[in-house]
């Protein structure tokens, strides 16, 4: 890997070499080698913006997504309906601005950069694309020519330094102590032929072996005949005697991974629930799934991304598993193919598991004979608006069902659904459940979130007594009369979402334990009498992370008291459509808003600042729109536009107005002791904030006083006729800062503290 990375350095800063090519066969170290790169060009100051791209979802490109991971990159806005071409123009205008390095990896076909949106480096605008490929043509055929790297496979020495450091403390010894040992373990080594994912696979697998009769045995698993399959055949039988090593629960565990399309991240929570539904884990024992979960990434058959929140399948890992599937169970598995159809009927009648998520499928109205089923997942269709009425009619063994993110209006007859345990229903525009709903006794999740138009449930959620999960978070069917919450009897409730519509149903909620301690998000929409909301009547509710206020039209005033018990989890908070909302207070710490890591304030057109933000020391996202009344989101720096400085919340009377001044002096800088405190200020005050967007404030003057923003990589400004400044200045230097998003005639209005900071900030402006 170091020779290779020398090598790529070496055509990296080669002014040149605008397109670089590195080729090499599954399992060589392609993927590796570009993560590796990424992440030391991250620190790269010669660029504005470096992008690492999973090509590869099969062999139809997926431009959708490829342009979803540059769009989200570059901070800039994402728009559904957009077709594809009109993104590419934007991502073009975007990228043309920046001198920028995109890593794609896993090319199997040429494509146009264009039609990404992608524009072509050169030597002018000095940006470069690295992509990687198992075929040489294929980097030729992107223009990388001139500029190809094949990736070597393992020296001897190499290789077996990489299989005897993955190796235990006494597997080590017994090798150390036993020349015969040592001989088997050196030929294992060479089978794999210097191929790193087989020599990682397999010396995990080994790691605890200590006899000569142990290393014989695995010797013989690994020497029959090789696994012929999509040119890999060199690590297939060496994943085969890793997988082998596993329990069965755990093998039952992979195969499932290889129902989401390759390279997809899958999150590890969603994972778990699905692994619940199948009986794979004891339900209450999410805790089972993590172990398995580790034992898989320990095996190598499993990776974590970054964030830690999600786990993968490397392309080869995941070929592997779909032939394993088909040997010893029976997958029909086509997902992320931009399928237009779905399969034949006579595909349906043998699979134990479906997974046609993430295509394009329009509809299924034919009744499959599929008494074997099991899994069924069809979500990520958008546009698949019609289930035949008779769909479900042979399902009989159906656990899992997921219909996420699809079209559908009508869920078919389900009185054959008995044993299914997981239905997935968000973000769908299902306007009721059907009466004989309450028939599914088995099921144990339930997801209504996001359900927009669902009017009526005919009360069967009540019904299904073994729900663990139920979501009804920001579902139009919101409970307005006390009698409606009927959730009571659900005693094996461990996790609620619910949409709540009047004072008296929360009243009840917070009086209703085992329910307020289930609560995990809690949406308050349309309450027409609520004027005031002290966030720690929510006390009982010891696992609320999200809390999203919508359409109270009295509500005036938001009360974030301490959190003397350190109670609070709360991570994402919207205020939404509040006309009436002119004080939010939050008292000294701990506060309840500690962990707030998303905070979203849309249509407060009474809210004048919100001071307090400063304070959020895990604030990651910020967004502002649409609040007329907003003159300064923290009201530390009117000198700069006004001439004035306002140290308060003017809507507050007597005791408040004392509180938001102290608050206030908490978080302006004091010129007196500015040389003394810099360094503390610097560090309390928006510690990890990352992303700051703000669109449509008509009256918005200036942001906050400039500081040293820790964390600070995007700024998106629309529709803000009157912001002239940023808090930027030549004084404090933003690190991680990749772009300023705005229009141009916005840019040219804005005013700096000289000629230099404008010059250093024109490298990150983006126009939109």
């Amino acid at each position: 890997m170091e020779t290779m990375l020398e090598q790529l350095s070496k055509y990296f800063e080669d002014k040149e070499r605008c397109i670089i090519g590195v080729w090499g066969q599954g399992g060589v170290g392609k993927t590796t080698l570009l993560t590796t790169f990424n992440n030391q060009l991250n620190g790269y100051n010669d660029f504005h913006v470096v992008i690492l791209i999973d090509v590869s979802n099969s062999d139809v490109l997926d431009v959708r997504a490829i342009q979803r991971t540059i769009t989200e990159r570059l901070g800039l806005p994402w728009v559904d309906t957009e077709t594809e071409d009109a993104r590419a123009k934007l991502l073009m205008k975007a990228l043309a601005r920046k001198r920028f390095v995109i890593l794609l990896d896993d090319v199997r076909k040429k494509f146009h950069l264009e039609d990404i949106g992608i524009p072509l480096p050169n030597t002018d605008n000095r940006s470069k694309i690295i992509l990687a490929s198992r075929e040489q043509d294929v980097c030729i055929e992107m223009g990388a020519q001139q500029s190809l790297i094949k990736m070597q496979l393992l020296g001897a020495q190499a290789s077996w330094n990489l299989f005897f450091s993955n190796l235990s403390t006494d597997a080590r010894r017994s090798i150390e102590s036993s020349y015969s040992i040592k001989r088997q373990a050196e030929a294992i080594t060479k089978s794999c032929q210097g191929l790193p994912l087989a020599l990682n696979v397999t010396s995990r697998a080994m790691a605890g072996l200590k006899s000569l009769n142990d290393w014989r045995d695995a010797m013989s698993a690994i020497s029959t005949d090789l696994i012929e399959i999509g040119g890999v055949e060199e690590i297939f039988q060496r994943m085969k005697y890793s997988y082998d090593k596993l329990d069965s629960t755990t093998k039952k565990c992979f195969l499932y991974c290889t129902l989401f399309p390759e390279y997809s991240s899958i999150r590890k929570e969603q994972l778990v629930d699905y692994w619940i539904a199948e009986g794979f884990v004891p339900p209450n024992e999410d805790w089972r799934g993590n172990i398995i979960i580790n034992k898989l990434k320990s095996a190598c058959l499993l990776e974590e991304t970054n964030s830690g929140l999600k786990v993968r399948l490397h392309n080869v890992i995941c070929q592997f598993g779909q032939w394993l599937a088909n040997q010893e169970t029976n997958f029909l598995v086509q997902s992320g193919m931009n399928l237009e159809s779905a399969p034949e009927i006579e595909q349906w009648n043998k699979p134990q598991r479906i997974s046609l998520m993430s295509n394009d499928i329009k509809e299924i109205s034919f009744s499959p004979n599929c008494s074997k089923l099991e899994t069924l997942l069809l979500q990520n269709n958008p546009n698949l608006k019609n289930l035949g009425s008779k769909f479900f009619k042979s399902m009989t063994k159906l656990r899992v069902l997921d219909l996420s993110n699809t079209g559908i209006k009508e869920f078919p007859e389900c009185d054959a659904l008995r044993q299914l345990q997981h239905l997935n229903l968000s973000q769908t525009p299902i306007i009721e459940l059907p009466r004989r709903f309450g028939v599914l006794q088995e099921l144990r999740y339930l997801d209504l979130s996001l359900t927009e138009a669902l009017k009526e449930t005919h009360d069967n959620c009540s019904k299904l007594l073994k729900l663990r999960v139920l979501n009804l978070f920001r579902s139009h069917y919101g409970i307005r009369d006390v009698p409606d919450l009927n959730l009571d009897k659900l005693k094996e409730l461990k996790f609620l979402g619910i949409t709540i519509c009047t004072e008296d149903v929360l009243r009840k909620l917070k009086k209703t334990h085992p329910l307020a301690k289930s609560t995990h998000r809690l949406s308050l929409t349309s309450c027409p009498g609520m004027e005031t909301i002290h966030v720690t009547d929510f006390n009982q509710m010891k696992h609320l992370q999200e809390l999203y206020i919508e359409s109270c039209p009295k509500l005036s005033e938001l009360v974030m008291d301490q959190d003397e018990g350190g109670v609070s989890k709360l991570e994402v908070l919207t205020l939404r459509e509040l006309p009436s909302l002119d004080t939010i207070l939050v008292k000294s710490l701990p506060h309840y808003f500690k962990k707030l890591r998303e905070l979203t304030i849309y249509e407060c057109p009474k809210l004048e600042n919100i001071n307090w933000v400063a304070r959020l020391e895990s604030l990651d996202k910020l967004v502002v729109s649409r609040c007329n009344g907003m003159v300064h989101i923290i009201a530390d720096m009117a000198k700069g536009a006004h001439g004035t400085q306002n140290m308060r919340d003017r809507t507050c009377e007597g005791e408040e107005i004392e509180m938001l001044v102290d608050e206030a002096s908490q978080i302006t800088i004091n010129e007196n002791t500015k040389a003394t405190n810099e360094e503390d200020e610097e560090n309390i005050e928006f510690p990890k904030l990352r992303s700051v967007l703000l669109t449509d404030l008509q009256n918005l003057v200036s942001i906050c006083s400039p500081r040293k923003f820790q964390s600070l990589e995007n700024i998106r400004v629309q529709e803000c006729p009157c912001l002239v400044r940023l808090p930027v200045s030549s004084e404090y230097e933003i690190t991680k800062l990749r772009q300023i998003c705005g229009s141009l005639e916005w840019w040219n209005r804005l005013e700096w503290d000289g000629a230099e900071t404008r010059k250093s900030m024109e490298n990150y402006f983006i126009t939109i």
